[in-house]
């Protein structure tokens, strides 16, 4: 018997690598490979607004919010295929036009002109991700084809060190030629994603699921949908709490590591370090358990047990705050996040409706995420401003994360994932 059960794990292994799937995993290789060669960038940007940084997030909150509709009214009128084509051009641009001011302009070292492009490389970020996400979704949505996701993400983690490493190379060419590098070679990345993602539209495993008739609807659909529908909302409340409970544990994390040690270089190493262990633990994960994990364990186990990590990461750091607690926690989330959750949430998305698998995704995947972020940084600004220690952040965050484990148990009882 545990012979059979084991032949039938390696069959299901076996099963996720297939052309289908190892193309969607270069797919996501190229769209992250694209914004990790930015994301230094970005962090660069922040520390040089430090100060003005919640004033920024809000900012993007907001144009994350106003871009929806934008977007939705597109899509309304469009297939997916001029959907990947409209918005990853409409990218692209966006960095040449950047790479424009600051070759040409005099304005191109305003402070300002810095400020808008952090604003825009979060919109960025969110973006591209979840337009790639409406692509898989549509097309890998039976039985089969949704045990390819673990595979696939596994190529946006090879993808964000590739990007990484593009970026550290072109560090020592900053001073002299500014974001020209940078910006060119993403743009260059998401051109070749753009490419790809449009064929892939074309392919015929997309003929059998997608049709080239507009979405329909209309531009206020994925707000609509997001407050009247209960399944739109149950996901889109769990997405906002686990920003908000993630952005806690990671600014809480952040002062305990400030506690432990005032010595930049041991903090570096300690970062690189959790790197070194999260990476290549997740990429194993995504290649070789994801699929055989969410089969044994069920998505209806999965998206409760986020809530119960947050209780126990919580506790340890109320309780027992010290590095270990952080390495420990931070390890734990992450490999989850996006060895097990993530995965289950897209494919909560591809069982959607038509609209809503177009719509409605992206508004979480952008908006939502984002206002979680916030909330979270309200919240640790709000026990300052009270004079709440920071050790008890956590513990008064615990109603919260059972909240988070309340919602994903509703999440998995009104969401079956049938084969279609």
């Amino acid at each position: 018997m545990n012979l059979k059960i084991l032949n039938k794990s390696l069959h299901d292994i076996k099963g996720s690598f297939s052309p289908e799937s190892l193309l969607g995993s270069f797919l996501f290789f190229l769209v992250l490979s694209s914004w990790y060669v930015l994301r230094p960038v970005r962090n660069e940007m922040a520390v040089a607004n430090v100060d003005d940084l919640p004033y920024l997030l809000a900012a993007g909150a907001i144009a994350m919010l106003v871009i929806n509709p934008i977007y939705s009214a597109i899509v309304s009128k469009t297939n997916l295929r001029n959907i990947v084509f409209y918005c990853y051009s409409f990218l692209i641009l966006n960095l040449i036009a950047f790479l424009s001011i600051w070759k040409f302009s005099d304005i191109g070292d305003s402070l300002w002109i810095g400020r808008v492009f952090y604003v825009w490389c979060n919109v960025y970020s969110f973006f591209v991700v979840s337009i790639f996400w409406v692509v898989i979704i549509n097309i890998f949505r039976n039985s089969k084809t949704r045990s390819f996701y673990g595979v696939i993400m596994a190529g946006g983690s090879l993808g964000a060190i590739f990007g990484s490493q593009i970026s550290k190379r072109f560090s020592n060419s900053f001073d002299e030629f500014g974001l020209e590098f940078f910006t060119l070679s993403a743009a260059i990345l998401l051109f070749l994603a753009m490419i790809l993602a449009m064929n892939i539209t074309k392919s015929s495993i997309a003929k059998k699921v997608v049709d080239d008739k507009s979405i329909g609807g209309g531009s206020l659909d994925s707000i609509k949908n997001s407050l009247k529908e209960s399944e739109i909302r149950n996901i889109a409340s769990y997405v906002w709490i686990w920003t908000c409970l993630m952005t806690i544990q990671w600014i809480t994390a952040i002062n305990i590591i400030d506690d432990w040690s005032s010595d930049s270089q041991q903090r570096i190493s300690f970062f690189a370090t959790l790197e070194q262990i999260v990476s290549p633990l997740t990429l194993i994960i995504q290649l070789f358990f994801t699929n055989f994990l969410i089969k044994k364990i069920g998505i209806k186990n999965i998206m409760p047990a986020y809530g119960i990590i947050f209780l126990v990461a919580y506790l340890i750091y109320g309780l027992a705050p010290s590095i270990t607690a952080v390495a420990f926690v931070t390890v734990l989330c992450r490999v989850f996040e996006y060895g097990l959750n993530k995965p289950s949430r897209e494919m909560i998305y591809s069982v959607f409706n038509k609209n809503n698998r177009y719509k409605s995704s992206v508004l979480i995947d952008t908006f939502v995420t984002r206002f979680g972020d916030l909330t979270g940084s309200a919240l640790i600004k709000l026990a300052g401003v009270t004079s709440i220690a920071t050790n008890a952040l956590p513990l008064m965050a615990l109603p919260i994360a059972g909240y988070l484990s309340y919602l994903g148990i509703k999440i998995s009882n009104k969401d079956k994932i049938k084969d279609l």
